[in-house]
């Protein structure tokens, strides 16, 4: 996701600029995508991150880095993060959560 905003560190606060609350949160990802560890511009075998694909009316797909690894519901599940917070880095957005939920 891309913005015009330059600020820096992860915060609650500024995932609830992106993300409408009051709207579904839909899982895109059938499987995490492993995030590999890099020394020297090389990649190595450790494992950092995990990472899936979301959706929300209104927004581009946007991905999700998760610290440890989740267990992801099916495809187009209804969702809800735990801690969701974004990084505005350059004209990019990251979010990061601690664990995702399927809505019911």
């Amino acid at each position: 996701m891309k913005t015009n905003n330059r600020k820096g560190g992860y915060s609650a606060n500024t995932a609830n600029n992106y993300i409408d609350h009051k709207q579904a949160i839909y899982c895109l990802s059938t499987e995490l995508d492993a995030q590999t560890r890099f020394v020297d511009g090389q990649p190595t075998d450790e494992i950092i991150a995990h990472k899936a694909w979301f959706s929300q009316k209104g927004l581009p797909p946007f991905q999700v880095k998760f610290e440890s690894e989740v267990s992801l519901p099916d495809y187009m599940s209804v969702i809800t993060f735990d801690n969701l917070e974004a990084c505005e880095v350059g004209y990019h957005v990251y979010f990061r959560a601690q664990n995702i939920k399927e809505v019911k």
